[in-house]
């Protein structure tokens, strides 16, 4: 955002203001309350509003869980139709990738990173906010179906020809093709803004490896999502022709090939499992340094290691095919990939292991979620390598050691890693603590819960339980397995509401928590909590990795570790008045409300329908694009030199450039 805040305006505070001062400046947008979050383009409030989405539909994809495991806690379970199971699963695991863990990712990425690097805002604000009504229009489309006609049934993978309009003629397809085609423009402009503010925006001294790992993470992620996204564009595109326009990419019959979408959705969906995955590792790579008190071991490995893994993750995609008859060669090489990027992936693991071994281990909440994270994420791993040995893959492929193994990898490795980032960076956040007690508490519920659900998956999948099944006979010797992981998916539910009691409990309480509660090594703990919406009155210099901890600390002789006297802190050179951040726009929410428009038009061939959409994104574009900036004539928009405000001294106006070095509003990169 960079939220504007503005003075109240009355009379007397009018005729303060200097003539020269453009009259936008003063133009009457709101900065708190409700409205305001409408037009906010802060990126922390828009982290904020991507972590509380997000979770909201965590709740409803574990809602959706929920039925599933009730579904098949008994043979001959009649809690669900046929169909209705086929749409409550795919829109399960839709959910929970497209709707969950990616968007809190998201979150981090928008709040956390700019401060790690220390800029004042992300290079590109308002796409930045364009990004996130995108993926809530998006969500919200996609879940509409429930309402017209019936949700997604083809899985979440959509496989042809079984997504095709021959086997599926309603529109539930057309929803999943369509929502998942404006999450994709979400992804994508949103990892341009996030390379662009790591590659441009970083503050002075702050090398590329000078950078904490969580960025580092941040940087790969964004990189895959850059170029792995229009892949299934490209098939999400190929399936809409087929259903909407007689085309036949898909069509055997009319020599097509339902390859090409197993092809097409696995060269997306490998590097997927690591854009996944890969923020967690970030996450956890900050917090066991924290609580072990020690440096992260072998820091330039475990960063080269996760690029490794996002190069490697383009080469191993046919692993989910080896059952397609693709033949010895391919198969062969595509084994031996899947067995080597498992290197990269266990020197992380031996790296977080050595960080804590020695150290003088804090057991908070945060950590016990990354310890939890190392252990489970580590099991997923050892089952995943299994599925490099071809003959040991055809056995265990479209079984429920499969569903086991991927949920060891996304629920034990990417929600573990990201519910102890929550713990950890909550008080930077809100400013607030969450209690340890209610925190340990929902920790302990949800490992057990977890191992409960999905540790039995693998027993019953290697005794030949078929995943994507809605029910089963008695007596094929599932019966308690099942019933085993029903009852860990409750555990795992009953965990959610301590930690929601737990949010509850903490923001009924005032504000207070301090800057660094933590004693923490990277930037973000040098501000105040929660951050000013400038976040930094003057941009920091660094000097080293982990510089806020070489700020606090140095080392005796013998090398023992000697806390510095604290400092008082210096008047900054620049009043935090003067800092100009770009106001809020309501132009990147227009442009998004079109989409759902267009979709909702091209799935019901209402073509006049669809040009009305296509006529109101075009013209929030334009208007986005032709927004008058806001920063004063004075050709002072660097964050040094500001001219200073007009003296508000309650409420500063911050107006102006959207981060450091950069164009004024208007120019900020958006438009």
């Amino acid at each position: 955002m960079a939220t504007v805040l503005e003075p109240t305006t009355t009379d007397t505070d009018t005729a303060d203001v200097t003539p020269a001062e453009p009259l936008l400046v003063r133009r009457p947008r709101s900065s708190t309350g409700f409205w305001s979050w409408f037009t906010t383009i802060d990126h922390k409030r828009i982290g904020v509003l991507y972590g509380i989405t997000s979770f909201a539909f965590f709740l409803i994809g574990g809602f959706e869980a929920l039925l599933i495991r009730l579904q098949l806690a008994q043979p001959n379970g009649r809690i669900l139709s046929a169909d209705a199971y086929n749409q409550v699963f795919t829109m399960h695991g839709t959910t929970m990738i497209f709707l969950v863990v990616m968007p809190l990712s998201a979150a981090f990425f928008n709040f956390i990173m700019p401060i790690q690097i220390g800029a004042r805002d992300v290079a590109f604000p308002r796409l930045n906010a364009f990004s996130y009504w995108t993926f809530l229009l998006g969500a919200l489309f996609i879940n509409s179906s429930f309402i017209f006609g019936g949700a997604p049934n083809g899985g979440w993978f959509g496989y042809a020809p079984n997504t095709s309009i021959t086997f599926s003629p309603g529109h539930n397809i057309d929803y999943w093709v369509f929502g998942l085609l404006f999450l994709g423009i979400s992804s994508t402009v949103g990892a341009v803004n996030f390379i662009t503010t790591i590659l441009n925006l970083r503050a002075p001294g702050m090398t590329l490896f000078r950078m904490p790992a969580f960025t580092w993470m941040t940087l790969v992620s964004a990189f895959l999502l850059l170029f792995a996204l229009p892949v299934i564009t490209v098939a999400l595109f190929l399936l809409m022709f087929d259903r909407l326009f007689g085309a036949n990419f898909f069509n055997v019959a009319a020599g097509g090939n339902p390859l090409l979408w197993q092809h097409l959705f696995w060269l997306f969906g490998h590097p997927e499992v690591y854009i996944l995955i890969l923020p967690a590792m970030g996450i956890v790579s900050e917090i066991l340094p924290v609580f072990a008190r020690k440096p992260l071991f072998g820091y330039p490995v475990v960063i080269v290691s996760g690029i490794a893994i996002g190069f490697m993750g383009w080469g191993v995609w046919v692993h989910h095919m080896f059952a397609t008859g693709l033949g010895p060669v391919a198969i062969s090489a595509f084994s031996v990939s899947t067995m080597l990027i498992a290197v990269p992936t266990g020197v992380k693991i031996f790296n977080w292991i050595a960080t804590m071994w020695g150290g003088s281990i804090r057991f908070r909440t945060a950590m016990l979620f990354a310890i939890g994270f190392v252990a489970m994420f580590t099991i997923g791993g050892l089952s995943g390598v299994t599925h490099a040995v071809s003959p040991h893959d055809r056995q265990q492929t479209d079984t429920y050691y499969v569903v086991a193994h991927f949920h060891y990898v996304l629920f034990g490795g990417a929600l573990f890693g990201i519910m102890g980032g929550i713990y950890y960076w909550y008080p930077k956040v809100f400013g607030r603590m969450l209690d340890e007690k209610l925190g340990k508490l929902h920790f302990w519920t949800w490992l057990i819960g977890f191992n409960l659900t999905f540790g039995p998956m693998h027993f019953v999948g290697l005794a030949g339980m078929p995943r994507r099944i809605y029910t089963y006979s008695d007596g094929m010797g599932w019966n308690v397995y099942n019933l085993i992981e029903t009852i860990g998916a409750f555990v795992i539910a009953f965990s959610v509401l301590i930690f929601l009691a737990n949010v509850i409990k903490t923001h009924r309480g005032p504000l207070g928590a301090p800057a660094d509660p933590w004693d923490a090594r990277t930037l973000e703990w040098s501000i105040q909590s929660p951050v000013p919406p400038y976040n930094f009155a003057e941009v920091p210099t660094v000097h080293s990795l982990d510089d806020w901890w070489h700020r606090k600390y140095t080392e005796d002789d013998r090398g023992r570790l000697v806390k510095l006297p604290d400092q008082p802190e210096p008047e900054p050179l620049v009043d935090p008045a003067s800092v100009h951040m770009p106001s809020p726009s309501f132009f990147p929410l227009v442009a998004s409300l079109g989409l759902p428009v267009i979709g909702y038009g091209m799935i019901y061939r209402a073509w006049f329908v669809a040009i009305i959409g296509a006529i109101i994104t075009l013209s929030g574009l334009y208007a986005w694009a032709m927004e008058p900036g806001t920063e004063p004539d004075d050709g002072h928009h660097g964050d040094h030199h500001a001219a200073p405000a007009p003296a508000q001294p309650e409420t500063p106006a911050l107006v102006g450039a959207s981060a450091e070095g950069e164009a004024p509003e208007g120019g900020d990169g958006d438009g």
